[in-house]
């Protein structure tokens, strides 16, 4: 199983922010890295959480 850790600056987006948000789900805004960009775009999927 593949697991994937996503980082923000805490003053940016904070885990509470996300706790906030209705089913804890935010869109990403992007990935600058074109290669972190391409394996999260590969390997993640809408609702694959706990799969």
């Amino acid at each position: 199983m593949t697991c994937w850790l996503l980082k923000t600056e805490p003053d940016s987006f904070s885990l509470d922010d996300l706790a906030a948000r209705p089913g804890g789900i935010e869109p990403s805004d992007g990935v600058r890295n074109y290669q972190a960009r391409s394996f999260l775009r590969d390997a993640t999927h809408t609702g694959s959480a706990g799969s």
